[in-house]
């Protein structure tokens, strides 16, 4: 999500964020000009429940993910095979592409 709606205090980690959506494009163009037969794509999470957030010390833990219209985070589970269709045949025709998996929030 910090690619498209930075948080005000995660700069340099919205930056990277934004790049590796530039670089995600930018590589599939290359790769399939080049006649490799190799797809790129990239999944952008929303926030989604690791064991991450509570060692983080976030503070309100308990409004984590309630900005999404889900009104909760993700669970890694549910991410996973957004990955896996990526991977998959079913995606053969999707390059350069990023699948947000962002309980509902807007990617554009």
């Amino acid at each position: 999500m910090n690619a498209y709606d930075p948080s005000d205090d995660l700069l340099p980690y919205a930056a990277t964020k934004a790049a590796i959506q530039n670089f995600t494009a930018n590589l599939s163009q290359i790769l399939l000009n080049d006649g490799k037969g190799i797809r790129v794509n990239a999944v952008a999470p929303g926030p989604v429940w690791t064991p991450l957030i509570p060692a983080t010390k976030w503070q309100d833990i308990d409004l984590f993910g309630a900005n999404t219209p889900t009104g909760r985070p993700g669970q890694p589970a549910e991410i996973a095979p957004s990955y896996v269709f990526l991977a998959s045949n079913e995606s053969s025709y999707i390059s350069g592409a990023t699948l947000p998996t962002t309980g509902g929030r807007i990617t554009i």
